[in-house]
């Protein structure tokens, strides 16, 4: 272990703590506020996917000028969820190209009204591609399929006696060999197996590739002198809490800022004034996993008052604040100076019917499943997730890697310039996104990428030196499966998270080889690069109640033993400097149609519909194990998992 090292890693974070802001432009959660409102717009909408050859019909014909079904028939379409299981349109199934959606809004008299309100539309997910009208006026354009992009329609709403408005959103789900993640359209033109014009959209990514309007779109008000953005960032001095804050204000240059620290009980612990500042906060209680403290996941509330000169209260944003610390040394990872150790899952947006549609009924499951377990971490694998699920395990003290859409990025022409232009965009609003959320420890600028191409070396130092410019508090890392000698991107990660399949994508069968594999691999790794190692996915798929002994292939049975023999060798080496264990997957996840897959990928430890196989009880008792150890060498008292209630003290 190097001292040098946590020295220098603190160092930096201090010196450029509450600058991380080389952002233009904030992306505050929507939320009521005494000077706010906000209305969801959450239910069923008008759909219609152009199906013309060229996909350009709705274009062409300007669909946005007047209302969707005046062009032809429309389906109801919920929002949020991905439009391709929910009607039994064979063609939507593997829809590509442009579809289309429209809701009337009601709006309150007052929005209307008063101009001294900007109201503001918010898409909170749309893939991939979308553009936005508003009563048939172009506002707002974004690519990427999972950040959000808003547009002030305040003009649009105030200009007559409206009490609706008319919102219009087409998306195009086409990927290319430069977004994230990237894919091709292939045509097929041997018109002796397939009919004039088609084609199909390849990939490079083994989870399907849903689209609509993911995630709510709403509308929210602000003053029309707002509160833009706060950048929050913590420290800790001994028994005391440092918060350091940046806020920026859009629409004066002459305004007054208060800014309040409450702890949990509401009682005001700090308080100070202006853009930017440090609140001392005396016997701090630190944000710490979930497992790892008595009191785990404390959050304050900074509360930010904004008003111009003698004017009364302008706005109002409350954020919760986690004070905790993140480090990196050669061999540990540190969350408030203690040896974190990362044992969780990987996980995907993605259920029955509703694909990758927000639900909170889902989510809510999902968390109850991962404490039952006694999971401490999990990674946004392989895109970033909605905020609300950030929120959560910010509130439960659930560890988050939070990875961008890179993934998939295997060819030569993906490294290019026009690639990496667009993948710094999107770091840079996945960053803006998620920068002040405690459970965020480390981001992940992509999924095994083939970080063995000659172009790889730059590509990476680019994007993790302007990740790290963005966000000089959190480790960078990516996740490979790449060789150790091979790897152009490894030198540049702080954290070597590293994908595995032993006996299961090769050596078929062969448990008998994965222990000196897998030590083979941490060894050559470590020698190599000198920094901690995450083992970020591994396991192997299992049908459910599809049982044999011996072990093979596909049953209950041999993804237990799979796991098992990996835990023998991560038990030897998270003594030394292995940091983590990520299962390869929380549940079964849908794919594209291969006959590799069976209705999916079935590596999950639970079903698709969340029932748990044989191999969620053995990562609930090693995990539950685990957090004792950690717990233990705290000198805390010992938890219980049996019984109705794991998660209570």
């Amino acid at each position: 272990m190097s001292p040098k090292r946590v020295s220098c890693w603190a160092a930096l974070g201090l010196l450029l703590c509450g600058c991380a802001l080389a952002l233009q432009g904030g992306m505050l959660f929507p939320r009521e506020t005494p000077s706010r409102e906000l209305k969801a717009l959450d239910g069923l909408w008008s759909f219609r996917a152009d199906l013309s050859d060229n996909r350009l019909l709705g274009f062409e014909q300007q669909w946005y000028r007047r209302p969707l079904r005046e062009w032809g028939p429309t389906l109801d379409m919920p929002v949020p969820s991905s439009f391709n299981d929910i009607t039994q349109e064979p063609e939507l199934r593997n829809f590509i190209g442009w579809v289309w959606y429209e809701r009337e809004a009601t709006l309150p008299q007052r929005w209307t009204q008063d101009t001294r309100m900007r109201v503001v539309l918010r898409i909170n997910s749309a893939h991939y591609y979308a553009v936005v009208w508003v009563n048939g006026i172009h506002v707002a354009e974004h690519e990427g399929g999972h950040l959000p992009f808003e547009a002030d329609i305040s003009k649009l709403v105030q200009s007559g006696p409206l009490s609706s408005c008319r919102i219009t959103i087409a998306i195009n789900n086409t990927l290319t060999l430069h977004t994230l993640p990237p894919g091709m359209i292939i045509y097929k033109t041997d018109t002796a197996m397939y009919p004039n014009g088609y084609f199909v959209q390849e990939t490079s990514f083994d989870f399907f590739n849903y689209a609509g309007l993911h995630r709510s779109v709403v509308l929210y008000t602000t003053p029309t002198t707002y509160i833009d953005d706060i950048t929050v960032t913590t420290d800790v001095d001994q028994e005391n809490g440092l918060v350091n804050y940046q806020i920026s204000v859009q629409g004066t240059e002459h305004f007054e800022l208060e800014v309040r620290l409450l702890d949990e009980e509401g009682k005001v612990v700090a308080q100070g004034t202006g853009d930017q500042g440090q609140l001392w906060v005396p016997s701090a209680h630190l944000w710490w996993p979930y497992l790892m403290h008595e009191h785990p996941a404390y959050l304050y509330s900074l509360e930010v008052r904004m008003t111009v000169p003698a004017g009364p209260v302008s706005d109002f944003y409350t954020l919760p604040v986690g004070i905790r610390t993140v480090a990196v040394t050669e061999s540990k990872f540190l969350i408030n100076g203690k040896a974190f150790y990362f044992h969780g899952v990987n996980k995907h947006e993605d259920a029955d019917i509703r694909g990758k549609g927000f639900d909170w009924t889902l989510v809510m499951k999902d968390f109850n499943l991962l404490r039952w377990l006694g999971a401490n971490s999990f990674r946004t694998s392989h895109y970033p997730y909605a905020e609300e699920i950030l929120q959560l395990c910010d509130r439960y003290g659930i560890v988050i890697i939070d990875e961008c859409p890179g993934v998939g990025i295997v060819l030569p022409q993906s490294f290019g310039n026009e690639s990496l232009r667009h993948h710094l965009e999107v770091m840079e609003e996945l960053v803006r996104r998620d920068k002040n959320h405690p459970a965020v420890v480390m981001w992940s600028v992509a999924n095994e990428p083939s970080s063995a191409l000659k172009p790889a070396g730059y590509y990476f130092k680019t994007l993790i030196t302007h990740t790290k410019a963005l966000d000089p508090t959190r480790p960078v890392t990516f996740v490979t499966n790449a060789k150790y000698d091979a790897d152009l991107g490894a030198p540049y990660v702080d954290v070597i998270c590293v994908n595995s399949y032993y006996s299961w994508y090769h050596d078929y069968g062969h448990l008998e080889v994965i222990q000196l594999q897998l030590k083979t691999q941490f060894e050559k790794w470590y020698k190599t690069h000198q920094k901690p190692i995450i083992q970020s996915e591994y396991g192997a798929e299992a049908i459910t109640g599809f049982h044999q002994d011996p072990p093979l292939m596909f049953s209950e049975e041999y993804q237990k033993a799979l796991l098992e023999n990996y835990h023998s060798v991560l038990d030897q080496k998270r003594k030394e400097y292995v940091v983590g264990e990520l299962i390869w997957n929380f549940a079964d996840f849908m794919t594209n149609q291969t006959p590799l897959r069976v209705i999916g990928n079935r590596k999950g430890i639970f079903t698709r519909q969340r029932q748990p196989k044989t191999a969620a009880f053995l990562l609930r008792e090693r995990y539950w194990r685990l957090a004792n150890e950690t717990r233990y060498h705290h000198s805390l008292p010992k938890i219980q998992c049996l019984g109705t209630r794991p998660f209570t003290f």
